[in-house]
């Protein structure tokens, strides 16, 4: 009998705990960053199920007649408990949601809004050309089920080529492709210029090392120097907690220093297999994700620039 309560009160405890819950509780607080603009910030962490996804930046813009969405984040969960919190500040429809880039931790909440609001859904090509409904991406294996249950795969409604000028309830948008490969084959950033305000996507992240896998070293400078040209007070990254008009440093100061060095290294014969021992970049090894992510990243951008300079 006490053996049967014990195991009663064990599976009581597990089927309690928030991966076991009906619906994964992410806990969500919008930050204001601007007047008029909100956004859920991410750990400065990869997803996991612990974090159900949570390590992405979504961003809120409270327009006269609806919110404009930048990046829905990883699932529909997660985008029904942002709309839910968002709600408390103003009772407004979503009409328009704006992806940055293919990542699925970025858009994978666009069925949520697409569904509640039937809301337009402007982004890259390239989700459309990379992904169809019923697909497992990378979070439908990462998540908890109770986090990722519900979430579909939707088309991306307007995919620009070049850059949309977007007024949406007095709100000015620009939504800017960069052109070429840089975090990802399709990237764009978003800059409101009234209010001074500029999304970068995985463009820049701070507090933490980028993952540059499906990148390009020389595509990420000529994206920095791209949003550089911008007058913007608040610099919201794609991932990272600092929205000032620093937030771009930690990205710029990597990127260029990687840069400088494999040039050097190039000049001095380096090889391939001992790049990652003489291209360190200790200067971030504080930031989180630095073990995880740094040396794949001198290892590529080693062999990109190896290969531009033939």
């Amino acid at each position: 009998m006490l053996k049967k309560l014990s195991l009663s009160f064990v599976a009581l405890i597990i089927f309690n705990t928030p991966i076991y819950a009906e619906t994964f509780d992410y806990k969500l607080e919008p930050k204001k960053v601007s007047e008029n603009v909100w956004c859920f910030l991410g750990v400065l962490e990869g997803p996991s199920k612990t974090n159900a996804g949570a390590m992405v930046n979504s961003c809120y813009v409270k327009t006269s007649d609806s919110f404009v969405l930048i990046d829905s984040g990883p699932s529909y969960q997660y985008a029904s408990q942002a709309y839910e919190a968002m709600s408390k500040i103003a009772k407004l429809p979503v009409h328009t949601v704006i992806t940055t880039h293919e990542h699925d931790d970025h858009w994978l909440g666009n069925s949520f809004y697409k569904e509640k609001f039937n809301a337009k859904i402007v982004g890259p090509k390239t989700i459309n050309e990379h992904y169809k409904d019923g697909d497992k991406t990378r979070m439908f294996n990462l998540l908890p089920a109770n986090a990722i249950k519900d979430t579909k795969i939707i088309k991306v409604d307007i995919t620009p080529d070049k850059t949309l000028n977007m007024t949406i309830g007095g709100e000015d948008f620009e939504m800017i492709p960069i052109g070429e490969k840089a975090h990802t084959d399709e990237d764009f950033f978003i800059y409101m210029p009234k209010r001074k305000v500029l999304f970068a996507g995985d463009l820049a992240m701070n507090g933490r090392i980028t993952s540059n896998r499906h990148g390009s070293l020389l595509g990420q400078l000529k994206a920095i120097k791209m949003m550089k040209s911008k007058d913007y007070e608040v610099f919201v990254p794609g991932h990272g907690l600092n929205t000032s008009k620093t937030g771009m440093d930690d990205a710029e100061q990597y990127f260029t220093l990687l840069y400088e060095r494999i040039l050097k290294a190039l000049e001095d014969e380096v090889d391939t297999d001992e790049i990652t021992s003489v291209i360190t970049m200790d200067e971030f090894k504080d930031r989180a994700m630095f073990k995880a992510l740094n040396a794949r990243n001198v290892s590529e951008a080693f062999t990109e620039i190896e290969f531009s300079e033939d």
